[in-house]
């Protein structure tokens, strides 16, 4: 039989394997609910708490970011990206003068991801095809040189590509001189408006307005959803849907009948998340002469909310 060790070895050997069960134990009793608290999350703290609204809470509430690989919304600066966009956390706040430089970067990014889009849609049209295949074909026939028949088509496909372009540029140049030309008064200036940023890890990566429509012949009240862009690294995690969901929220505790907004046909993902959100098309229509050159129509859609009271308290106006 092999020698016993004695026991004061015995015991020594086995205090860190005790200290350490006895640490587990506690860490364990430490972190299980106790009764009474079964099924109560972040969430209902903060309800207990009287948490303020999405739109209100700045940097004083923190919104975790979603899980990447989860479907986000196109608009002005969301395009499909087969990217996962790393978990991070984010929040909502109220636009500051400082974010002006991104903001306008992020909008004008977000303009150039859909020239690609329209290039290439605009290459599936059938008088597209017969203009690519024809043109050459009969300059060929005439001429006789295939030199002179590739540079017709090198020609239109540059030409093609300029008019996908000059549709996007013309709509980021009006955009610049209407509301984005000061976005602290279009958006602040009066009640009823409001103007969003999302901060991820110190960075604006998100953005979205909320801006009142002013037509006296219109019974209902009116807020237009604007501007919603989220940056290329940062999509996947949700943050287009919260934006959606913030303006929402606002145009309810302002008292709003409609939120409406537009996109294009060529943004399915944008069109599938208003949509699923229970937004309804309304209109189609083309922004340009340009546009309708590349059959890409605007569409209109409207979200119907019921009747609410406005609300009186502070720091929920635009304009405060």
């Amino acid at each position: 039989m092999p020698p016993q060790q004695p026991k004061t070895l015995q015991s020594r050997g086995q205090e860190p394997l005790l200290k350490l069960v006895l640490g587990h134990r506690r860490f364990l009793q430490g972190t299980v609910p106790r009764r009474g608290n079964t099924g109560r999350g972040h969430l209902a703290c903060l309800l207990k708490g009287g948490a303020l609204p999405l739109y209100q809470r700045d940097e004083r509430t923190r919104l975790p970011g979603r899980r990447a690989g989860t479907p986000s919304s196109l608009s002005g600066g969301l395009g499909d990206s087969d990217k996962k966009a790393p978990m991070a956390p984010y929040h909502i706040r109220k636009y500051q003068e400082s974010d002006r430089k991104t903001v306008l970067a992020l909008f004008s990014q977000g303009m150039a991801e859909h020239v690609p889009t329209t290039f290439l849609h605009t290459l599936k049209l059938p008088r597209t095809f017969v203009l690519l295949l024809g043109g050459p074909l009969a300059l060929f026939l005439v001429s006789g040189s295939w030199l002179l028949a590739l540079m017709a088509s090198l020609t239109l496909l540059a030409a093609l590509w300029f008019l996908a372009k000059y549709c996007w540029t013309l709509f980021l140049v009006v955009s610049l001189q209407t509301d984005l030309s000061d976005i602290t008064k279009s958006y602040f200036s009066e009640r009823g408006s409001y103007f969003w940023v999302v901060e991820a890890e110190g960075q604006v990566v998100g953005m979205v307005g909320a801006l009142r429509i002013k037509e006296p012949t219109l019974e209902k009240g009116q807020l237009e959803l604007l501007r919603l862009s989220v940056a290329l690294e940062h999509r996947g995690q949700g943050i287009a849907k919260a934006l959606v969901r913030t303006v929402l929220q606002f145009a309810r505790d302002q008292g709003y009948s409609e939120v409406v907004l537009t996109t294009t046909i060529l943004q399915s993902s944008a069109l599938a998340l208003y949509q699923s959100m229970g937004f309804q098309k309304t209109q189609q229509f083309f922004f340009s002469m340009w546009c309708r050159l590349t059959a890409a129509p605007s569409i209109r859609l409207t979200y119907l909310l019921p009747s609410a009271q406005v609300s009186q308290a502070p720091g929920q106006g635009g304009g405060l």
